[in-house]
């Protein structure tokens, strides 16, 4: 937590002002015992009715500039507490921003988005009630002890007692129920995951019937989740009773001291009704600090959290040049790659040189490595050994938004955002115009999507791309990516909702484009990469085959399995 401290700096006058409030707050509270002994012992016995008056408008005035500090102090903790936690996801956000592939894969997603917004708001409302409570109960609490003092030494004796007994409790109670808490979030997690995973694979549990299996599973990760919830709430929930049982002790004995002092002559009846107050003072404030200390637990459990995603550092190194040449080539040089905790490496030994406007095809079973080798000319993720060269420049060296410039990418899953097709288009090139945009969009064979909308370019899209069919996702995340006019594009099985004739279109109109990009096309048809100036056929990582249609044909063993195992389909497809 206090590595996060930092970020409350630019809110120092609200984490001044909040607790200065506060306290002069609790100073007006702890006069209102003695305005109420004074009426007791002035104003009643001698019925003066206008020193009773007098004094409930002392009451009433401590009252109101009491709610008036209050609230002040609200305002300014909520104005800190509300900015460190905006802050603070800003700069959460900007650091994730940063992992690789790799990062993002070992931090594990459900975990950042936990730590995104259930664990920043336990922080954010730590901050708040810390700031509004942290010194003023303790103020309260003592400042009682200190008043009881002024009134009677040997009752305020009681008061010391108390208050060392209940910080015992609080203290048992919190030191017991903390590691608990921090393992509450960590189950957290577990049940983040179980219902991401759920959500987003919803289509294939039901295609599979799993969804009874899948409910008892989450079930179990539930009813673990609320195990560890009831055994912290139930020791945590024996604070309450435990300090109401001391204070009414407190209090019991509190009244039997002082009615001997009043049957002696040492104290009066108004002063017994002071301590009392003062006594249930410390109880209010008591059970308010165990609250606090809590959440504040809890918020120091989920701030360690956070800091310690903020302080991994990403395993992939900022380059710092810029290539002289621009023409899109790409060579691989003896490139192998695993993935963390792989028991194998997904590429091995991977070589071939792409020149600058060529289209290269690239085909395999699924999982030969196919989607791994392109993510690896936009430094999605690390070579394990070897270098790829990106217009004469290793990745490594060149600065990650200058490589990423260069290059347009289409993932296997279509990806659009809440908006509309113009501002999903705008993405590629944030200063397209409206020309570039149609010329986008006919390239991709999606204009036929913007004509059949009444609103065109300002159609609404729904959060990914609900309100659209699987090929015309495709179709429009391939415009998003040809507006970028790139020098490197990849097509990584992107085509693979489009029929035969739609995809043979969209590469002619790729070929003929006057910037033609050096592209890669990943896909699992042959059709696809039969007219590619240079084919790479992938086998479990290893380079099965290299060359053109006609020369794999005659030489890729693989390549022709793939290729005999589809021509009859083709054909019949027309």
């Amino acid at each position: 937590m206090k590595k996060l401290s930092v970020y409350l700096r630019s809110f120092r006058l609200e984490c001044i002002l909040g607790p200065l409030f506060k306290l002069l707050e609790a100073s007006f509270e702890l006069i209102v015992p003695l305005i109420m002994a004074a009426i007791i012992d002035n104003g009643i016995p001698s019925r003066h009715i206008g020193y009773i008056v007098r004094m409930c408008l002392c009451l009433m005035l401590l009252g109101g500039v009491g709610l008036a500090s209050s609230v002040t102090a609200q305002y300014f903790a909520a104005r800190a507490a509300i900015g460190f936690s905006a802050k603070l996801r800003h700069v959460l956000m900007a650091h994730i921003q940063t992992f690789s592939y790799q990062d993002l894969d070992a931090q594990g997603l459900s975990t950042l988005i936990t730590r995104m917004n259930s664990d920043i708001n336990k922080v954010q409302s730590g901050v708040n009630m810390g700031l509004r409570l942290l010194l003023r109960s303790p103020f309260v609490v003592f400042g009682s002890m200190v008043m009881a003092f002024t009134i009677d030494t040997r009752c305020a004796l009681i008061f010391v007692g108390v208050i060392a007994v209940l910080c015992a409790i609080v203290f048992s109670i919190l030191f017991i129920t903390l590691p608990m808490h921090k393992r509450v979030q960590g189950q957290l997690d577990s049940v983040t995951a179980s219902t991401r995973e759920n959500l987003s694979g919803v289509r294939v549990l039901r295609a599979f019937c799993k969804e009874e299996e899948e409910i008892k599973h989450f079930e179990r990760r539930n009813q673990l989740l609320t195990k560890m919830q009831l055994a912290a709430g139930r020791i945590t929930a024996a604070m309450n009773p435990v300090t109401y049982a001391v204070i009414n002790v407190s209090v019991i004995l509190l009244i039997y001291c002082g009615a001997l002092r009043v049957d002696a002559g040492s104290l009066s009846q108004g002063e017994v009704v002071a301590l009392v107050n003062y006594m249930g003072q410390i109880l209010v404030e008591l059970i308010k600090m165990a609250n606090l200390i809590i959440l504040l637990t809890k918020a120091a459990a989920c701030g360690d959290r956070i800091a310690g995603v903020l302080s991994v550092q990403p395993s992939m190194r900022e380059g710092s040049s810029v290539p002289d040449a621009s023409d899109g080539s790409v060579i691989f040089e003896d490139v192998s790659m695993g993935y963390r905790d792989a028991g194998a490496a997904s590429l091995n030994h991977v070589s071939f040189y792409a020149h600058s406007g060529q289209t290269i095809g690239i085909i395999g079973g699924t999982g030969s490595g196919k989607s791994t080798l392109v993510n690896l000319i936009p430094r999605f993720y690390d070579v394990s050994s070897g270098r790829i060269l990106v217009d004469g420049m290793d990745v490594r060296d060149i600065r990650k938004a200058e490589l990423r410039r260069r290059i347009a990418v289409v993932p296997q899953k279509a990806v659009l955002f809440a908006g509309t097709i113009r501002s999903n288009l705008l993405w590629g090139n944030a200063g397209a115009s409206e020309s570039d945009l149609l010329d986008a969009l006919q390239k991709a064979q999606a204009l036929d999507i913007i004509k059949s909308k009444p609103l065109g370019l300002d159609e609404p899209v729904e959060q990914g791309g609900r309100n659209f069919s699987g090929g015309q996702r495709q179709r429009l995340t391939i415009a998003r990516a040809l507006v970028r006019k790139p020098e490197i594009l990849i097509l990584d099985d992107s085509a693979s909702a489009l029929d035969y004739a739609t995809d043979a279109s969209l590469r002619r109109a790729i070929r003929l484009m006057d910037n033609r990009p050096t592209t890669f096309i990943v896909s699992q048809r042959a059709a696809s990469v039969r007219f590619s100036d240079l084919i790479l056929v992938l086998d479990d990582g290893h380079v099965a085959g290299i060359g053109t249609h006609d020369e794999l044909l005659q030489s890729c063993t693989v390549y022709q399995e793939i290729y005999h195992s589809q021509f009859g389909k083709e054909d019949l497809h027309g």
